[in-house]
C-alpha cells in the first residue's frame, strides 16, 4: 500500500474521534535553477541533495528546473561531476553514495527506469543497478516531461529528473504541480524573484530555500510541508501547538456579574 494511502487512513481514523495528526509522508521536491543563478553554488548544491545519502531522505531533491538558458551548462557540468560518485561502504572515507536500504528498494529502481522509459524519459546518466553484493544502484539523471505522471510520484532512490522552463512564473507552476508539498529551493541573485518565490503567489511547499539545497531539518525551523505530505509541523518555535489544544479561561475575581441587559436582581 502507497504511503499516502496509509496517511489517508491514518487521517480518517483520528478524524472520526476528532483527534489531531502530524503526519510526514512524502517528498518531491524541487530545485529552481534560474537564468542569473552561481551555476557552481547550484552544481554542487544539486549533487548533495539529490545524491546524499542514495536518494533516500525526505528532503531529497527529486527534480530539477533549469531556466533554458543555462540548461545545457548545468547539464553538463552536472554529468561531469556524477561521475566522480564514489558509490560503495559507506564507511570508506570518500563515500558519497551507498546503497539502498533493502533489495526491494532495488528492485523498486528498476521497476522505476522502465516506467520512466515507458513514459519518454531519457536517461542522461546511470539508470542502472550495480551488478555486486548489496542493493548498490547508478547515481541517475532524467531528462523528461513536467507533465509526466512518473514525475509526480516518488520515487525514494538516487533519480533526478530534469526539465526546462523558460520564465520563473513557468517554474514556480511546475514546482507546485505536484501532490507533495514538502520541500523546495530557488537559486538567484534578484531580489524581486526571491521574494515573489517566498510569498504567497511562490512555492507552495512547507519548506521554501533560496541558494540552498532542499534541506529542511534544521535547528530553530519548522519542519513539515503542506498537501499530501501530511501537514503539520515538527521542530521549530511553534511546534507546540501541533500537540496542544487552545482553551480560552475568564476568570472573575470579583463579587459582582456585570450584565449588559440591565436586569436588576435586587430585593
Amino acid at each position: 500500500m502507497h504511503i499516502l494511502q496509509v496517511g489517508l487512513m491514518v487521517q480518517q481514523t483520528v478524524n472520526q474521534r476528532f483527534g489531531k495528526c502530524l503526519l510526514e509522508l512524502s517528498g518531491n521536491n524541487a530545485i529552481i535553477v534560474m537564468d542569473d543563478a552561481d551555476i557552481q553554488l547550484a552544481v554542487r548544491s544539486i549533487l548533495f541533495a539529490a545524491v546524499g545519502t542514495a536518494g533516500q531522505r525526505c528532503t531529497t531533491c527529486r527534480r530539477l528546473l533549469l531556466h533554458e538558458s543555462i540548461y545545457d551548462r548545468v547539464i553538463d557540468q552536472l554529468l561531469s561531476v556524477y561521475k566522480q560518485v564514489k558509490v560503495g561502504d559507506p564507511l570508506e572515507k570518500g563515500t558519497l553514495l551507498g546503497p539502498l536500504h533493502t533489495s526491494e528498494s532495488r528492485k523498486n529502481f528498476e521497476k522505476g527506469i522502465e516506467t520512466i522509459k515507458s513514459k519518454g524519459g531519457k536517461i542522461l546518466t546511470g539508470g542502472s543497478v550495480i551488478e555486486s553484493e548489496g542493493n548498490y544502484v547508478q547515481p541517475t539523471i532524467v531528462e523528461i516531461s513536467p507533465k509526466a505522471d512518473v514525475v509526480k510520484e516518488e520515487l525514494f532512490a538516487p533519480v533526478l529528473y530534469v526539465m526546462k522552463f523558460q520564465t520563473l512564473q513557468d517554474a514556480i507552476e511546475i514546482n507546485n504541480s505536484v501532490p507533495q508539498g514538502l520541500s523546495s529551493s530557488i537559486f538567484t541573485r534578484k531580489p524581486e524573484v526571491i521574494f515573489k518565490w517566498i510569498g504567497p503567489q511562490g512555492s507552495d511547499c512547507g519548506i521554501v530555500n533560496v541558494n540552498i539545497p532542499t534541506n529542511g531539518a534544521e535547528i530553530g525551523g519548522a519542519f513539515g510541508g503542506e498537501k499530501a505530505t501530511g501537514g503539520g509541523r515538527e521542530a521549530g518555535s511553534d511546534s507546540w501547538k501541533q500537540y496542544m489544544r487552545r482553551s480560552t479561561c475568564t476568570i472573575n475575581y470579583g463579587n459582582e456579574l456585570p450584565l449588559a441587559q440591565g436586569i436588576n436582581f435586587g430585593s
